[in-house]
């Protein structure tokens, strides 16, 4: 019995020291931590001019009539102010902010306050779409409170976090809470490896800092899933990945990230069983630009790239990245699967906002308006700008109407700019799945259309249209 009474106080206080050690990493209190960091994170407005063509006559023209081109020029260019709010903060005393470029795309006026009470005017130093992010610089002479950047890679799931923002702007903003998962990609841009977390991220957190416990910046709040707000699951832009970036931009205005020229896709269960290799891993070379790095360092069509200067590839997606992070003109060695076995190549990158390929894949190529003759609007397929700038879900698909006929059927029921979502309970990706939903209905006894909408408010609506 009294073996019995040592062996179950023994357990016990192993017990208690093993429950003590948990306990003591989950803190009791963010307040020193949030006083400590306040001043370095700052509030971001900025006013944007919109420019639309308003129309001189009290009548418009039948569509396709001689007179709609005719006169189309007339109207005089009507300017209004649109105004957005981010976060962001502060890296140098000199005042040094970084955010998001897509808090201050296209803005007129950057006003930037700083703890709360004093507000600068702003100017950008350097801006990068691809990564989404953007370094300004305070016009002013005073010193300010930097904070510095941690180690992402050190960061783990299940780790604390707080983000600091401008949520809605209510500037000031702390909210906690953990790492849930790393290399996240949701399809926003080129080069995702987001660090998701729980803490709550708004609209107007964009460009905000998430703090490890140790007060370094460990990512850039970016993104959030959810159009109405926070649902618990937003992304955040690793600080390694980000910092890279930002050093370029301050140092040469741009970036300047490395460039293998070759074309990529997943390499499947199926073609890794064709090839011999031992499981689905690295990234199968589709093409090889001509006179691109790959190209003279005899990399061919069919490859599969293993490694790139060390660095195992167990995803495609993980190559891209991590060229892009390799500096220009360094000699790297790749290893290649080709004809069932291992060899090596010796590549020079080369840098690709240089190259012909990146100047194709960047061209501004307008969206493409599309007719459907049945419904008698135009629509264009919804883009990532539509789902940033709107703050829709970042998985949302459908299609942007961009003019409405007057005989059209949806004339008094729909209005332009709301995104076709659904067409008979099923989602429309593009203008064929909508035809022939269309299609469907007008060869039904019934006619009458069920779509599923965003307005131009970003509200979603069901709409019942009957079809002549």
């Amino acid at each position: 019995m009294n073996k019995f009474k040592i062996f179950f106080i023994v357990l016990v206080f192993t017990l208690n020291i093993q429950t003590n050690s948990i306990s003591q990493n989950i803190p009791g209190s963010f307040a020193d931590l949030a006083e400590k960091l306040m001043p370095s994170v700052v509030n971001i407005s900025t006013t944007t001019i919109i420019t639309t063509q308003s129309n001189p006559f009290p009548f418009e023209f039948p569509p396709g009539s001689p007179f709609e081109d005719m006169f189309k020029d007339f109207g005089s260019p009507q300017e209004r102010q649109s105004a957005a709010l981010g976060s962001g903060f502060i890296i140098d005393e000199k005042g040094i902010v970084v955010t998001n470029n897509h808090v201050i795309q296209d803005a007129k006026d950057i006003i930037i306050r700083v703890n709360g009470d004093k507000e600068y005017k702003a100017k950008v130093v350097g801006a990068d779409p691809l990564s989404d992010i953007a370094v300004l610089q305070l016009e002013t002479k005073e010193k300010f409170i930097p904070v510095k950047f941690g180690d992402s890679d050190k960061s783990r799931i299940g780790d604390w976090v707080i983000a600091i923002g401008n949520p809605f702007g209510l500037g000031g903003t702390v909210t906690s809470g953990i790492i849930s998962a790393r290399n996240r990609s949701i399809g926003l841009s080129r080069y995702e490896d987001y660090i998701q977390t729980d803490a709550s991220i708004n609209s107007g957190n964009s460009g905000g800092p998430l703090f490890d416990m140790n007060g370094d910046v460990i990512g850039i709040n970016t993104a959030i899933l959810g159009r109405n707000g926070s649902i618990g699951i937003g992304f955040s832009i690793p600080s390694n990945s980000a910092k890279i970036v930002i050093d370029q931009l301050i140092e040469f205005g741009e970036t300047k990230r490395g460039w293998l020229g070759v074309r990529i896709q997943d390499v499947t269960k199926e073609i890794a069983d064709v090839e011999k290799l031992d499981k689905p891993r690295g990234a199968l070379v589709a093409s090889v630009a001509q006179g691109s790095p790959s190209e003279k360092a005899g990399v061919k069509a069919g490859d599969i790239i293993l490694e790139f200067d060390g660095q195992k590839i167990q995803e495609m997606k993980q190559l891209p990245i991590i060229v892009a992070r390799t500096k220009v003109g360094k000699k790297v060695k790749i290893k290649i699967w080709r004809n069932k076995k291992e060899i090596f190549k010796t590549i020079k990158l080369g840098r690709l906002e240089t190259s012909e390929d990146f100047k194709v894949t960047e061209n501004n190529i307008p969206p493409k308006e599309l007719i459907i003759e049945n419904l008698k609007i135009a629509v264009r397929e919804l883009s990532n700008e539509d789902i940033k700038s709107r703050n829709l879900p970042n998985q949302t698909s459908g299609l942007v109407i961009t003019k409405i006929r007057n005989d059209s059927p949806l004339l008094n029921s729909i209005e332009v700019n709301s995104i076709i979502l659904e067409a008979q309970k099923k989602k429309i990706s593009n203008v064929n799945d909508l035809n022939k939903a269309v299609k469907e209905v007008l060869n039904s006894n019934q006619k009458t259309i069920l779509l599923v909408i965003y307005n131009s408010q970003n509200q979603r609506r069901y709409i019942g249209i009957k079809l002549d």
